[in-house]
Order: structure tokens, then sequence, then C-alpha cells
């Protein structure tokens, strides 16, 4: 029994720094690790130095002082400048719920967390060879993947030798040599379809031609005269070498994806099955000379603007532009907080622009609008959205001095509405692109530490050989089967011996 045990105060040694607290303090949260240290037989199951009479352990020492802080004062509070991920190993360790969090910390603490989901579903990480991998090594599997041979001899198919190998072709820009000029090839193509849609639109590509057209109708034929604009063939050559790449690569990523279901649920796969499909039916039909072929066609050289959505592709080649997309998923709730601000503020101001510009007008109007644009509500709508942002485009404007008063009015509160929610969506932005490059630019670490699972005689936890006490287990809710061991420091020994896998083993 340390002196310790009929003194009403404890002296705990977290990495170094020493604290001193009451034990009444500690056993505010029972069934946690701070609270076991107050019962009879801490001594011989936690780290006790009896000259220097204090508990030790080998933990964080700042976060410690915001642990002991919560035994305190019954508020649990997230240091700045700790990584949420660490603060929440920290609570695993000392037993305490990460829900006890204070909300004014709550953001701080899961932002990090929070992100890094995020960032999982948006690229997730190849998963690392173990170090003794006999793929790696060289053992007697690692010849067998090199030839391409099963375990009993018999050569693998050719399906799952070359599946996944042009799959990360197509689909990953970053797996090899040959995947990035497939990627710069794709990149090149998607730029040459765009400039060729744009210049489509010119003048100078478009040539207006009088065609001569006979039309029968009750067995009378009659000519005649139609105008029609033709685009430059040699466009259309272009755009035709473009589609023809954009099908190959199409079918060859849908040919050996790993899964076609979650493939074709893809809004970029999508995309890129409308932009391609109504160059095939344009071509199809051109020869066709039936008026319903013609009013098809016409329909096709409308909706050409969906080519434009090829734009999208870059997604796959620029990291920035998916943290953006990921950034617009992860601040819907303020754009739909923008957008309500401005559906108010342009509600509110429309009506009061429309009295405002009745003040003073003709008495011999009898709409009191002749002198004002603003002929209803409505209207107003319009001139409050391009005030409110900024943009004012000088269509309509107010003429009397209440409509000018209350247009000073509009344009305030529409700076001061769009500037509230957009420096959150900027921090997510920049929140989110920092951990992408962090991620893409950190190098693959092969050799992981894995920390020693406790050894006799050394200085654990909590001591395997110990008995536990009664008072331990109506604390922490435990029944038998545990015996004396801690039951927090037995899940982290168990996590460090985990049975490594047979593969490992043999090699």
């Amino acid at each position: 029994m340390g002196p310790q045990q009929d003194s009403d105060k404890i002296v705990i040694n977290c990495g170094g720094v020493r604290h001193e607290t009451y034990r009444s303090t500690l056993k505010t949260l029972p069934g946690t690790r701070l609270s076991w240290l107050t019962e009879p037989d801490a001594f011989s199951n936690f780290d006790y130095d009896p000259k220097s009479d204090e508990f030790f352990f080998d933990r964080h020492p700042s976060v410690f002082a915001y642990i002991l802080n919560y035994y305190r004062t019954g508020k649990l509070h997230c240091p700045n400048d700790v990584c949420g991920p660490l603060f929440e190993e920290e609570l695993a360790f000392w037993g305490i719920d990460e829900t006890d969090v204070e909300a004014c910390c709550w953001m701080t603490y899961r932002q990090h967390r929070d992100a890094e989901e995020a960032l999982d579903s948006f690229e997730t990480p190849e998963p690392e060879p173990p170090e003794d991998d006999p793929a790696l090594t060289g053992g007697a599997d690692g010849d067998l993947k090199r030839l391409c041979l099963q375990e009993d001899g018999r050569k693998q198919g050719w399906w799952k030798t070359w599946q996944p190998r042009i799959w990360a072709l197509f689909e990953d820009p970053y797996s090899s040599k040959y995947a990035r000029y497939v990627a710069f090839g794709s990149l090149f193509f998607i730029l040459i379809s765009i400039t060729t849609f744009c210049l489509e639109t010119h003048e100078a590509f478009n040539t207006i031609i009088n065609k001569t057209e006979n039309w029968s109708a009750d067995n009378v034929t009659r000519q005649e005269v139609v105008i029609e604009v033709v685009t430059d063939s040699w466009l259309t050559y272009v755009e035709g070498v473009c589609v023809i790449w954009f099908t190959i690569e199409f079918l060859m990523r849908i040919t050996f994806c790993p899964d076609k279901v979650d493939f074709i649920k893809s809004s970029l796969n999508i995309i890129d099955f409308v932009a391609i499909l109504p160059f095939y039916l344009e071509v199809g039909l051109s020869g066709l000379s039936s008026k319903a072929a013609k009013d098809v066609l016409g329909f096709l050289r409308v909706v050409r603007f969906v080519r434009i959505l090829r734009i999208f592709k870059l997604t796959r080649h620029f990291v920035g532009l998916r943290v953006l997309g990921h950034t617009l998923k992860a601040s819907t709730n303020e754009f739909l907080l923008l957008i309500i601000f401005l559906a108010l503020g342009v509600l509110i101001f429309a009506t009061m622009i429309y009295y405002a510009e009745r003040i003073g007008a003709d008495p011999s109007d009898p709409t009191a609008s002749n002198h004002t644009n603003f002929k209803n509500i409505p209207i107003g709508f319009w001139w409050a959205v391009v005030t409110m942002t900024t943009l004012g485009y000088g269509d309509m404007y107010p003429v009397t001095w209440s409509g000018m008063l209350v247009g000073a009015l509009c344009a305030l509160a529409g700076v001061l509405t769009i500037a509230m929610p957009v420096p959150v969506i900027v921090n997510n932005f920049g929140m989110y692109y920092s951990l992408a490059m962090a991620k893409q630019k950190l190098p693959k670490k092969k050799n992981k530490h894995i920390p020693r699972p406790p050894q006799p005689g050394s200085p654990n936890y909590c001591k395997p050989d110990a008995i536990a006490s009664p008072q331990r287990a109506i604390n922490s809710g435990l029944q038998g089967g545990l015996g004396g061991d801690c039951p927090l420091a037995q899940e982290e020994i168990i996590e460090i011996n985990k049975p490594l896998r047979p593969s490992s083993i043999t090699g």
C-alpha cells in the first residue's frame, strides 16, 4: 500500500509534467481510467513510483491538462493547437466519450475528421502491401504473381491478369506512365472538342446556302427554296475524330470496370454517354430525306450544347476541380442559407420599390406607373436581384427620391447578405484543398512504426497479473471474463497483437 492511500491528494505524472489533484475530483467520472487511480489496488495495477509518490502515464502532456480540467469543471474543451484525431485518441485512452466535448469546441474537434472522411470518399488511397509480402520480397508467391500463375501451377485467366491493369490505365492517371499518356490524350481531345464546339457557332465557319426542295401534296409537286446554314465540313471531321476517341475510351472503361452498377450510376459517365450519342444519331439521320428525320436532326442540332458538358471530364485529371465539387457538396447548407436570404431580400425590396415609385405620381395617371419602369411587383424581382448582387445593369432604375432611397438600402442589404455565408464556403475549399494536396504529395510509407506489446517487467498501463478489484468492476460495469486485465489497456494490447495474415506468415 502506497503513501497516497491515506492522503486526499494524488500526484499524476503525464509525459513528464506533474499534476496534483484531489481523489474526490477523479471520482466525479466513474468508470474512466483516472477514476481507477482512487481504488485500493491502483498501486499494483498502474505504473506507480513509491520514491516520488506519483503515478506515471506516457501520454500527451498538454492534452492531459484538458482531460484533468474536465474532472475539475465538468466541461471538456479541445485545444486549438492539437489535431482532432490526436485528441480523439487521447479521449479513447482515458475512457472519455467524445460527445462530452463542449459545443464551442466541437467544430474545432471534428473539422479534420470530417475533412478526411470527405477526402476518403473523394479519392480512396491504394492499400499498402505489408513489408513481408512475398510479391515484394521475391518469395514463391511473388514468383507466381510475376509468372501469372495460380497456386496449383495453372496460368491465370486473361481477364484476371489484364482487367485491373486496363482499368487503372484509363481510370487512374497516376498509376503508371502509360496511364499518364492516356490522360494527356484524353485531355487533348477534350480541349479540341470544346474548341470545335465554340468555332461552329462563329459566322466565319458557317455558310448560308439556298437549297431547292420538292414537296408533294394532293398529287401536286411544288418546289420551295429553303435557306440552310451549313457548317464547314472540316469541323465535323475533327469532331468525329474526337468522338471516336471518346467512344473507345468509354467502351474500354465500361468493359473493364470492376463494378458495372457503380459505373452506370456515376454522373461523369452519364455525361460521357449523353455527349457521345447525339453525334451518332445525327450522322445516321443525315442521309434521310423524310420530314420526320429532318425534325429529329433539327432537335439534335439544338441539343448540341450537351457537348460542352465534356468540360466536367477534366475533374478526373485536376485535383482542384474535384475538391471544388466536394466543397460545393459540403457547403449545401450555406448555399441554401444564401438563397433564402436573397429570396427574402428580393421579395421585400421589390414590394418596397413598387410602392415607393408611386409617391409623387401624376394625379391624372390612374395607374400611377407611366413615369416609372416598375409597373408591378414581379417586374421588381428582376431589379432587386440585379441590385442585391451588385450587377446593376441599368435597364431599370428608380426615378423618385423615395425609390432612390429604397434602391440604396437594397444595394447595402445585398452586400451584407452575400458577404455572410461566402467566407464559410471559402474556408471549406481552403481546408479541403490543402488536405488534398498534402495527401497527393505525401510519400507512401513502407515502414510504419508499430508499437511493441507490453513486455513482462515493463511499466504497463495495467499489469496483466493484477487482480481486479470489486470496486472497479462495479464502476466500469464489467462482468467476469477479463480477469485482472484493465479493459482499456486490454483493447490496446489486442489491437497491437492482431494476428498476421496467413500469406504473411507463410512468406
